[in-house]
């Protein structure tokens, strides 16, 4: 990837960023345990890349 980077792709990754955040500890604690994480919140930057 190049370090000058298109806007389009940053704000992507912002929104990444933003969504990859964990669930609330009252969420977890409401549901007993059975939701522990997002499906959004399991990217990481090296495995799973988005759209350019």
């Amino acid at each position: 990837m190049a370090r000058n980077k298109p806007l389009a792709y940053k704000l992507r990754l912002i929104k990444a960023g933003k969504q990859s955040k964990s669930v609330p500890a009252w969420i977890i604690a409401k549901t007993k345990g059975s939701i522990r994480y997002s499906p959004k919140s399991v990217r990481a930057w090296r495995t799973r890349k988005l759209k350019d």
